[in-house]
C-alpha cells in the first residue's frame, strides 16, 4: 500500500506541478484559449488564477519533497488535504457552470488526493 501511495502522490504531484505551473506563468487569456475545459477562467480574475496555480504548485511539492528529504514528512497529508480542498472548489465551480462532465475529472483528482491524505494521516503515515 505504501508503494501505491507513493505512485498516486507522484502522479498527482506531476499533474498539479504542470497544471498549476501553467496557471502561474501563462496569462489568463492564453490559458482560456486552450479549450472548452478552461471556461471556469471567466469566473475568476487573473490574480485569482495565479493564486490557484501557486497553491497547486505548493501542493505538488508538498506531496513529495517533505517525505523524499525526510524533513517534516507530516506535511505530506496536509498537502494532500489542501489539494482535496482545491478540488472541492473546482467541483463547486463546475456545478455552478453546469459542467457536470468536466466535474467528473475534478472528482477523480479529489478522490486520489483524499486517498493520499487518508493513507498518510492513517495507517501508512511516515511516523510509524
Amino acid at each position: 500500500m505504501n508503494i501505491a501511495l507513493w505512485i498516486v502522490a507522484g502522479l498527482l504531484a506531476t499533474a498539479y506541478l504542470f497544471g498549476g505551473g501553467g496557471k502561474v506563468v501563462l496569462p489568463k487569456e492564453k490559458i482560456a484559449s486552450v479549450g472548452a475545459s478552461a471556461g471556469w477562467l471567466h469566473d475568476f480574475s487573473a490574480g485569482s488564477v495565479k493564486a490557484i496555480g501557486a497553491l497547486e504548485v505548493l501542493g505538488a511539492m508538498g506531496l513529495i519533497l517533505p517525505a523524499a528529504f525526510d524533513i517534516a514528512p507530516v506535511l505530506v497529508p496536509f498537502a494532500a488535504l489542501g489539494l482535496v480542498l482545491i478540488m472541492v472548489g473546482a467541483a463547486i465551480t463546475r456545478i455552478r457552470r453546469h459542467e457536470v462532465g468536466l466535474m467528473m475529472v475534478d472528482l477523480v483528482y479529489l478522490v486520489l488526493a483524499g486517498f493520499v491524505a487518508w493513507g498518510r494521516f492513517g495507517p501508512y503515515s511516515f511516523n510509524g
